[in-house]
């Protein structure tokens, strides 16, 4: 069952949050979630009508968004502290950033990826969200609470056979939540990690295309949990994955 309206009414009201990948499942479920909780959304994706369709959809529901067109492929250090001026000068604060783009080709053994198609992956995947937070660090540290959410997938599950560059990325990017939570451990900044479950996306499709879908939750059960952990109370898994499967509460974390 999606579950966007019971995400929080109110427990983002007054905050900035900027979520990546935007224009995909649980981007957009997750905007709408956060816009309903009253944050005003900043939408970051890299197709203009689709996020310029989504920014209608929010300004009906919470606060009036933002929308800041970027291809995390092509962005460099200069796209993303440009991007983070942009919010000082227009938007005054950011509180929150969930890192919900994704690059994903399908199953592929290693021995026969394209060149260009792992670096992709690891460029998307890995390296876009630690520059893109690098640069918004700053604006960051200026918020009373600030969290950053990087969305995982089950490791244990992708770090086998064929996952190739997505699969080395999700490892990575676990080991890039826990240096910077490390390092962030006594400010107010907070890191954490989201591992939903099975959803209904093209990503999945792509990984399981003989598995019958209809079977499993859209993006939008999953939105209280990135709400969750982008609100106040998201504190309590600072530092940590907080493994979410449908039916769970927003704050209940499963293993």
């Amino acid at each position: 069952m999606d579950s966007t309206q019971e995400a929080g009414e109110g427990v983002l009201a007054g905050r900035v949050v900027l979520i990546t990948g935007a224009n995909g499942g649980l981007g957009e479920a997750a905007a709408r979630a956060c816009a309903a909780a009253g944050a005003t959304v900043v939408l970051v994706g890299r197709r203009v009508p689709k996020l310029n369709k989504l920014y209608d959809a929010l300004a009906s529901i919470g606060p009036e968004p933002a929308a800041y067109p970027l291809d995390l492929e092509g962005a460099g250090p200069e796209d993303y502290e440009t991007m983070a001026e942009a919010l000082r000068s227009q938007l005054g604060r950011l509180d929150g950033i969930l890192h919900a783009a994704v690059d994903f080709k399908g199953l592929t053994p290693l021995a026969n990826t394209a060149p260009l198609d792992f670096a992709r992956a690891l460029h998307v995947n890995l390296t876009a969200p630690c520059l893109l937070t690098q640069a918004c660090l700053p604006l960051l540290k200026q918020a009373p609470d600030a969290a950053v959410v990087f969305v995982l997938d089950e490791l244990e599950r992708i770090g086998k056979a064929y996952w190739g560059g997505y699969g080395v990325s999700k490892h990575g990017l676990l080991g890039l939540m826990r240096i910077l939570h490390d390092e962030t451990r006594d400010g107010p900044v907070r890191v954490s990690a989201l591992e939903p479950g099975p959803m209904r996306t093209g990503l999945r499709a792509k990984a399981f295309m003989n598995e019958a879908l209809n079977g499993a939750p859209g993006p939008g059960a999953y939105a209280a949990a990135c709400v969750h952990l982008l609100s106040p109370a998201g504190a309590a898994q600072r530092g940590t994955v907080h493994v979410v499967r449908e039916g769970a509460s927003p704050g209940q974390a499963l293993s």
